[in-house]
Formats: C-alpha cells, structure tokens, sequence
C-alpha cells in the first residue's frame, strides 16, 4: 500500500488532475503530434528475449531438480514408489493405487516411467542417476512452459509486465518446490501456463482447449476451472462456439480414451480415475478431510511463504487496476477485458478457499504446485497496476518514465529478498536431513 501511495503521489505531482491527465494523454498521442516528435529518438520498452528467458529459468529449475528436497509424502509414496514398482518390479502400494478406490491415475506414471525408462536402459545407469533425470527432464518441461507463458505475458500485457513475471519466476520459493514435484498438480500447473500463454498470444484455440483437456484428465482434474475464462472468451466474446466444441470433442476423446485404457489394464477393470478423485474429494462423506482439516489461516501463510509480495498484491490487482485507470484517465480495454484476464486466480480462490471455510482442506500435498499455477495468472493483475495505473506508464508499449526506473526495481529486490529466507530454510532442512541419516 505504501508503494501504491507513493507511486500515486509521484503521478499526481506530474499531472494534477484527471482532466490535465487525459490532456496529456490525448496530446502525446494526437496526429499533430508525429511531427514534433519526428526527431525524438523512440525507444521500445526492453524485455529478455525468449532464449534469454530460457537460459535464466533452466539454470533456476536445474538448481531446483538438484538441490530442491521432496517435501511431501505423497510425492514419495503416491509417483516416486509406483514408478519404481513399473520399472523394477518393486515398490510400496498406496490404498489410493487399490482398485478399490483406483483415484490414481497409471497414465500419469507411465508418462513419465517411459522415458526414465529409455534413459536407464541406453545408458545401464543406477536408479539414482535415473532419479535425478527424471527430475532435470520436469526442470526442462518447465521452462519450456513457462518461457512460452512469459511470451505470452509480454504480449498481452507489455514489456513491463514480462520482466516482472521474469523475475517473480526465477525467485519464486513456490517454483523452485513445485518446478520439479513429481506430482499431477505440477503437470496441470506446466498446462495452465501452455493454456494461458496461447491465450495471451493470440494462438490457435487448439492450443489452449488441448492444454485444459490435459491438465484436467492426466493431471488433477480440479485444473478445469482455470480454463473457464478461455472458454468465455472463445464462446460468448468471439462467438466460435462450433469451433471451441469440436475442439472440446477431439482433444477430450483424444486424451480420456487412452488414459481409461491404461489405467483399465492396470487395475484389471473400467477405470474413469479423474472422475474417481472428483466423486472422493467432492461427494464422499468423509472427502479431503480424512487426515484432518487445516485452518483458513494456512492458505494465507502457505501463499506468503511461497510468494510473500506478490501474494497480498493479487487480491486487490483487479479492482486497483480499473482504480488506477480511473485516476489518470487512461482505457484498459484491450483485444480482452482485463476482468477476463485475470478471472481465473479469483474463481480458484473463492471455491478453494471457501472449501476450507466449510470445514475441508484440500490435501496439503497438492497446494503448492496449484498455488504456482494460479499465482501465474494472479500475479499479471498485480504486475499491470504499477505500469499502468500509478504515472509509471501512459499507454501499452509506451517508455517508463523516470519514477519507475526506481518504483519497478526496488519491487523486485523486495520479492528477492523476502523469499531468500525460506529458501535458505529449506536448503538448511535438507542438509540436515541428509546429515541425520549418515
């Protein structure tokens, strides 16, 4: 909040009222302008390019897929022992794996059994080696998501915009766990961010609806809501609604029928598993809560511990944008509503979090990669206020001006610096761990 009356103080003292605003809006950008500004020397807002961003976020997710410890059981027991048991023969069996119950899916191991699989058997290596392929293979899939997504971003909301998610990416203590958990959130968070990213850029429909479908079906299935606003956008805004069910119908058969053939022959019967978790989590009379529920307070401390700034930021992104807009008098309105745009954080808030106040958690093991994959979205929202609402910019692809050279920096070193310490906790714990085991 400080930040906000601050950047607003510097752009009230600049333009004194709403109607010098839109004056100094509507002159900078009127054609008798062009030729007084003929001779001034214009330059683009700077991004990181693609293989910039590449190279940045690999090292990052690298570092993550070596030093970054598995901090949930069911990781463990749940992927990592399954896919030991598919590969060697032997492994421990969760009551989730019984057919019984048969909420895991076998597509899902498989898909990532196979090419550690390939791996191990080209080179004869040990299954720690297999081990840490495995994990540098997720670190690489991750990048290529998210480097995909920053496009995106730098696309459809500005320059600006991409080197803060460039940065909240790289430091972010929730990437660095969720980047390489073994887990099907983690594939639904490399989805939603594919998802998004077709959809800020403007690519084929397909890309998206494939996408969703995937992280739906083979991933966590909850994943489906955050492809809602895509869906608005193709239905009700640009009106292809033959084109948005016949891609629904190719890619949901396309991905489902594989997926229940799989999981079919392992469980020895038909086998819908992404419809089991759904029916167990949602409609059984115990649900998520079989091992005890959590407080509402631990979403809120979870969030601040894995994005500390940007995570109170998100909430209040949606309405300070049309706020800041407002004040200076400057439209929002783009190829989509800014409402749109950042619709999916507070449609997985308000049903996730209303979950917890109705007396179920959702499993603990799952939260941090969701988190990832939504503060994705929420973190645009947060990120568009400070260029465009408080003086920092006047117009999409417009040059910062002199107040955020020092606004947008000191933003990411407060980001930095606040999640260096859990960071430093959480290498600290797995050292400690290995140090108790020798």
């Amino acid at each position: 909040m400080d930040c906000w009356c601050l950047a607003c103080d510097m752009a009230m003292t600049s333009v004194r009222s709403r109607g010098q605003a839109a004056a100094h809006y509507h002159r900078k950008n009127s054609p008798e302008n062009d030729s007084s500004q003929a001779n001034d020397v214009v330059r683009a807002p700077w991004a990181p390019t693609g293989y910039t961003a590449f190279k940045a976020l690999m090292s990052a997710r690298l570092v993550a897929a070596i030093w970054s410890n598995i901090s949930d059981c069911d990781e463990t027991y749940n992927y990592w022992e399954p896919t030991h048991y598919l590969m060697y023969g032997a492994g421990f069996q969760t009551w989730e794996y019984s057919p019984v119950y048969a909420i895991r899916s076998y597509a899902y191991l498989w898909l990532h059994a196979m090419p550690a699989l390939f791996y191990g058997k080209l080179f004869q290596s040990n299954k720690v080696l297999v081990f840490f392929f495995l994990r540098c293979l997720l670190s690489f899939c991750c990048t290529l998501c998210e480097v995909y997504f920053y496009r995106g971003v730098c696309k459809q909301f500005g320059s600006h915009v991409g080197r803060l998610v460039l940065v909240f990416l790289l430091f972010s203590t929730g990437m660095f766990i969720s980047s390489t958990a073994f887990l099907p959130s983690t594939f639904s968070m490399y989805m939603t961010m594919v998802s998004m990213g077709a959809w800020f850029l403007g690519a084929a429909h397909w890309v998206s609806v494939a996408s969703v479908a995937a992280s739906a079906i083979v991933g966590w299935p909850f994943a489906g809501i955050l492809g809602i606003p895509i869906a608005i956008d193709i239905l009700m805004k640009k009106k292809k609604i033959l084109e948005f069910l016949k891609w629904v119908a190719i890619f949901g058969i396309g991905i489902l029928v594989p997926v229940v053939y799989v999981d079919s022959m392992a469980y020895g019967k038909i086998v819908l598993a992404p419809l089991n978790i759904v029916l167990y989590n949602v409609f059984s009379q115990h649900g998520p809560d079989i091992y005890g529920q959590e407080d509402f307070s631990y979403y809120i401390i979870n969030g601040c511990l894995n994005f500390n700034v940007v995570f109170p930021l998100a909430f209040v992104a949606l309405p300070l944008t049309y706020f800041a807009a407002y004040i200076v008098d400057i439209p929002i309105s783009g190829r989509t509503p800014a409402w749109l745009r950042l619709l999916a954080m507070y449609l997985w808030v308000a049903i996730f979090f209303s979950t917890v106040a109705q007396g179920g958690a959702l499993p603990v093991s799952h939260l941090p990669p969701y988190c990832s994959a939504w503060r994705c979205i929420g973190r645009l929202s947060t990120e568009a206020v400070l260029p465009r609402g408080c003086g920092m910019a006047v117009q999409e692809g417009a040059e910062r001006t002199q107040h955020s050279r020092y606004a947008l920096p000191a933003l990411h070193a407060v980001f930095r610096l606040a999640g260096y310490p859990n960071l430093r906790r959480l290498h600290s714990a797995l050292r400690l761990s290995e140090l108790g085991t020798l």
